[in-house]
Parts: C-alpha cells; structure tokens; sequence
C-alpha cells in the first residue's frame, strides 16, 4: 500500500479534531466501512490494511485511508512491512460524543451490501 519510506504519518491531537473534518471522512461509504471493521476488532485491536477486503484499487484504498488519519478518526502505524490501522474511539467519543455510535451501525449496513 503505502512506501514505508515516505513522509511521517501525520494524526491530529485530540483538542484539534474538527468536527467538520470527521463528518467529511464519515460521508463515503468505504470508509464507514473501514470505521465499522475497526470497530469489530476495539478496543486495541489493530487491522493490516491488507485485511480489508474492499471494493476499490489499492491506491484509492490508500487514499481512504488518508483521509480517516488526517481528520483524526483513525491512527495508522508502520510495522515492517504493514501498515496497521485502529480506530480512535476514545478522542472521538470525547470530543463529539455519540458521533460514533450513529456511524457504526451505518457501516455495518455498507458491509452487508458487499
């Protein structure tokens, strides 16, 4: 998926989440979904992003991936040759409570359709 020798994995501190910026990378359907698999694997659960078995091309998988990191609703680590994903419930669930609750079940409903 991603170089492991690209630029550092950027995520942003809980007190600068934006709520507008989390909506945005909730509002597409691939990602719902990626959000609801992390949720299945809480609390430290961690998913390659090799393990999502998604219905688009490795790059724009990747770019997904992107956006739910910079908006602050997942944090992503490189371990050798994976990059692991998990879900940041608890900034979430602390700085727009509830939030997560409505999405989840939202992407259950994506992933059942595939």
């Amino acid at each position: 998926m991603a170089s492991r020798t690209a630029t550092e994995l950027v995520h942003p501190d809980r007190t600068r989440l934006r709520f507008t910026a989390v909506l945005a990378a909730l509002s597409d359907p691939v990602r719902l979904a990626i959000v609801a698999r992390l949720a299945d694997v809480e609390p430290d659960g961690e998913l390659a992003c090799t393990t999502f078995a998604l219905p688009v091309s490795k790059s724009t998988q990747s770019g997904h991936f992107k956006v739910l990191r910079e908006a602050g609703v997942i944090h992503q680590r490189d371990e050798g040759t994976r990059r692991l994903n998990q879900l940041r419930r608890d900034a979430l669930d602390t700085r727009f409570p509830g939030l997560l609750d409505l999405a989840i079940p939202q992407g259950h409903e994506v992933l059942a359709g595939w």
